[in-house]
């Protein structure tokens, strides 16, 4: 837990830092525009904090359910709940063919889990526990409040990004403090370097995910046939998120997308999620176990 709080602190840091630096080189590197920078990045902290869950949410087009709207699937969550010694979550569903999950919340206590109808249309019941532990497992690790606040910086870091890109094709010119070489470069690079903050620490915690699932389930196979059949679907039915959100869901929903456009793929290389192959290995490496 130590290590994971001490990976949390140095992501922030590294998050806030960049947006510091972004709204720093768009001003020119004046005390005005650092002072708004670290003002910007605070409120992106504290804003995702509170309302991580809300944000993620909207962002996946989800709603939360009561048990009444999906008996089996909320009654899942509930003994999965139970048996990681955790409160209640919030039980989620957004309506995407596209089978894939999510966890948001800033804490246990203010979590929900979140499917997409498309992953309880297209998996077996067995596999869908498997998918929905390894959420929870984010939850019990603590992961779900630093993917959440981290989506959210870099959602801000694009967003800088973009704007100075604009400001230099559209009035740019006729600013004598601005730096046109700088600027592109903030365009370029200010996304890249956000994907690459949350890649550090986001790949490790999916498999500590997958293990903290096997072990709650008793065996990995069902999460690992879930990612099998996740990986054929996904590249049939691509899904729209914004790309600092990606990093949240269990498949990057990002990766088929992008593949199907045609050219070369990137989004193996700046992938937050580590290759679906080395993730079943692992899983289907490790002993069952009695379920306790």
């Amino acid at each position: 837990m130590f290590t994971n709080t001490l990976k949390t602190g140095v992501l922030l840091a590294g998050m806030g830092g960049l947006i510091v630096a972004v709204a720093g080189i768009l001003g020119g590197g004046s005390s005005a525009s650092l002072t708004i920078g670290v003002v910007l990045a605070l409120v992106m902290v504290g804003g995702s904090y509170w309302f991580s869950d809300k944000l993620a949410l909207k962002a996946g087009g989800a709603r939360p359910i009561t048990r009444e709207q999906a008996p089996e699937f909320y009654d899942m969550i509930a003994r999965l709940a139970e048996r990681a010694n955790l409160p209640m979550p919030t039980v989620a569903i957004a309506d995407n063919p596209q089978p894939n999950a999510f966890a948001t919340g800033r804490n246990p206590n203010h979590a929900v889990v979140c499917a997409t109808q498309g992953l309880l249309s297209s998996l077996s019941r067995d596999e869908v526990e498997g998918v929905m532990a390894h959420e929870l497992m984010h939850v019990k690790h603590r992961d779900i409040l630093i993917g959440s606040v981290a989506a959210a910086i870099a959602t801000a870091i694009s967003y800088m990004a973009q704007m100075a890109m604009f400001s230099q094709m559209f009035g740019g010119r006729d600013r004598r403090d601005s730096n046109p070489i700088a600027m592109l470069a903030v365009a370029i690079l200010a996304p890249v370097a956000a994907t690459l903050i949350q890649m550090a620490v986001s790949r490790s915690r999916e498999y500590e995910a997958d293990r903290g699932a096997a072990e709650l389930i008793g065996t990995g196979e069902p999460l690992a046939s879930a990612l099998e059949k996740i990986e054929v679907l996904a590249k049939q039915r691509p899904m729209a998120v914004q790309p600092a959100q990606a990093s949240m869901y269990i498949h990057n929903p990002l990766a088929e997308a992008r593949s199907s456009q045609g050219g070369p793929n990137m989004s193996k290389m700046f992938s937050t999620h580590p290759p679906t192959a080395e993730r079943i290995r692992r899983l289907r490496e490790m002993r069952p176990s009695p379920i306790v």
